[in-house]
């Protein structure tokens, strides 16, 4: 029975964990006044497995395919941090050419991360077409992907020092035209979206979080960039070459669902920018640094972030001069900032929180690892 308080009304519904717009086994308890949200409580560990105790248990070099298992719609991101923090603690790093095939393949998979994310949003709008073109798109990445190591989704496509595989005949032209023919498919998408009064209706002015806000809760990445904080750390702490790159920083001003929406298809472009800038200057030379065939770093610590597609994603990793690593923790963006949600749902609607829990593109592979 609903619970009456001063003659008031509070009714408490789950929302998932099996509902279609909750991306995910996330279960949301909603409080309502009506239609009116009046506070959330988010239910998660339904995928909970332990990611980061098995990686203490396992040697460094048997525990990287298992990051790409977190974020599974941006699996190279994930293997790019994890390598980069245990070369640090090795104290080397990946040649050029890595690092340049490094950054393509993680733009393109940002790209194709935004583009799940963007069709699955509108989906959950109502907007049932942009899907259909997303996938589209996507599944021209994913066959770089397949190309380049064999997988499509969980793309273990980096290794400690490097490369495991060099490119393939064709990779540079494949990627250029990929680069060519994109741009045009986001205004197809901006087309039936951006200007669109029933979009612009459900998204301007639902789930506004500040920058205040966002600094507060440790919000990163798209919807921190979308309150107006001009925060990527491809530029405030440039890995694998990124300061060589020209390419900007895209910002919203009112932190809304809308403004992080904006966020995302500018980012596509941009990603597809460095993509073409790293083809076009894809230096010669070999593919893996110099690493002990048994990888055992000398005891320390280290702690290395990048900037993933859903925002800072950071590995803290600790060395006891073993093979194993000591302890090993990850900061997974999709988990720090699903903890908004509740400051964002407040006085909006039940159909708003679907759009909020869109906005914040989540992955509950990394919220539960």
């Amino acid at each position: 029975m609903p619970e009456t308080f001063l003659d008031s009304t509070e009714l408490i519904l789950n929302m998932g964990p099996q509902h279609p717009s909750t991306h995910g086994v996330l279960r949301v308890i909603l409080k309502l006044d009506g239609e009116k949200v009046t506070g959330t409580d988010c239910v998660i560990g339904y995928l909970h497995r332990g990611v980061e105790k098995i990686g203490e248990n396992r040697t460094y070099v048997m525990f990287a395919p298992y990051v790409d298992r977190m974020d599974y719609v941006a699996a190279v991101s994930n293997g790019l941090g994890y390598c980069l923090a245990i070369e640090k603690l090795l104290g080397v790093e990946a040649p050029p050419r890595a690092q340049a095939v490094r950054v393509i393949l993680t733009e393109l998979n940002r790209i194709a991360s935004h583009l799940f994310w963007l069709g699955t949003h509108a989906l959950d709008i109502g907007a049932t077409t942009p899907v259909m073109y997303c996938l589209r798109e996507r599944e021209e990445v994913l066959k770089i992907f397949e190309a380049y190591c064999g997988a499509r989704l969980t793309t273990h496509a980096f290794r400690i020092g490097g490369l495991q595989y060099e490119t393939y005949d064709g990779f540079e032209q494949q990627c250029l035209a990929f680069c060519d023919a994109f741009p045009a498919r986001v205004d197809d998408y901006e087309a039936l979206l951006t200007g669109n009064r029933i979009w612009i209706d459900r998204l301007k002015g639902v789930g506004i979080l500040n920058a205040d806000d966002c600094k507060a809760y440790g919000v990163t990445g798209p919807m921190l960039r979308a309150a107006g904080v001009k925060w990527d750390i491809r530029k405030a702490l440039p890995y694998s070459g990124y300061e060589k790159y020209d390419f900007e920083i895209p910002v919203g001003y009112n932190g809304d669902t809308y403004d992080r929406y904006i966020v995302r298809m500018q980012e596509m472009r941009q990603s597809a920018r460095i993509v073409r800038q790293a083809v076009q200057s894809l230096p010669e030379g070999p593919i893996m640094a110099k690493v002990p065939k048994v990888i055992k770093p000398a005891p320390g610590e280290v702690y290395v972030s990048i900037e993933a597609p859903k925002g800072e994603l950071g590995y803290y990793v600790v060395s006891d001069g073993t093979i194993n690593p000591y302890r090993l923790r990850v900061r997974p963006p999709s988990f720090v900032n699903l903890q908004s949600l509740d400051k964002m749902a407040k006085g909006a609607l039940i159909a708003d929180v679907v759009a909020i829990i869109g906005t914040i593109d989540i992955v509950l592979g990394e919220v539960d690892r």
